[in-house]
């Protein structure tokens, strides 16, 4: 049916063939480079390395925390965006996707402006014995500036797509709206759920700058894996390529838990 179709429309025209050659290539040839030069011999010292047994357990904790953090504060600001009106609701909306578009470094020195031991919350919780920057607190708090807005968007999109009908229909029958939140709404956007879940957790596992710039990189407390690959990078390519590796593996697994999401033709 699909070859016929095109058939019927006549051959792609080169123009748009030839660029679209050059995409696919730009995209696939540097993973298939990383893979191809990665030392498989060398793989299993590299990832018993101390070091990186280090940044590794510290990348899990803060990517598991960061998805905690998501489904706690991410899912209650998604229905407030999706369900509640109220005036400024575009503009809050804008500013919780700013973070999608800003440089990691700029999120860096934004979180250090506020949560610094001069910052504008930093300053008064310092003063209570609260110090967060370059701890591994600040990691978890940078990872979760960065994915925040990953998750809310895929949940409230979720929310949006199912609409409010079976909303109203629970309130005409006397829910209230938590009553409807718990029983109605959250289970038929589960698959938002996990879908913004898993991308949250990809997006920590990638983070890079805005932690570098407000948790530092002291191996054991703030070196993550991409801050880890950055170091190597300087000292030992092989090690580097290994580690990126490990973090493409963790893309492709991401990448199939969302396979029915984004891989399959609607």
């Amino acid at each position: 049916m699909s070859t016929s179709r095109t058939s019927s429309l006549g051959r792609p025209p080169v123009v748009l063939l030839a660029p679209a050659a050059f995409a696919v290539a730009l995209l696939v040839v540097p993973l298939v480079a990383l893979v191809a030069s990665t030392d498989a011999d060398a793989l299993g010292a590299h990832l018993r390395d101390e070091r990186v047994l280090r940044a590794l357990w510290l990348t899990t904790v803060a990517s598991g925390a960061t998805v905690v953090a998501c489904l706690v504060l991410g899912t209650p600001l998604a229905w407030v965006l999706a369900r509640v009106e109220f005036p400024g609701r575009s503009v809050l909306r804008a500013l919780v996707t700013v973070p999608l578009v800003l440089p990691p470094v700029v999120a860096g020195v934004a979180l250090l402006s506020a949560l610094g031991r001069t910052g504008l919350v930093g300053a008064p919780l310092r003063d209570l014995g609260v110090t967060i920057p370059y701890t591994t607190w600040a990691v978890v708090i940078a990872h979760t500036f960065v994915a925040m807005p990953f998750y809310v968007l895929s949940v409230e999109g979720s929310l949006r797509t199912g609409g409010d009908h079976l909303d109203r229909v629970a309130a005409t029958l006397g829910a209230t709206r938590l009553l409807t939140f718990r029983r109605v709404t959250l289970p038929l956007v589960l698959p938002g759920i996990a879908a913004g879940s898993a991308l949250a957790w990809a997006r920590s596992l990638g983070e890079f700058g805005a932690t570098i710039t407000f948790a530092g990189n002291y191996p054991g407390t703030t070196q993550t894996m991409p801050s880890l690959i950055y170091a190597e990078l300087q000292a030992d390519v092989e090690v580097a390529r290994t580690l990126s590796l490990v973090l493409l593996a963790a893309s492709l697994a991401v990448l199939a838990l969302l396979r029915n999401r984004w891989l399959v033709r609607p």
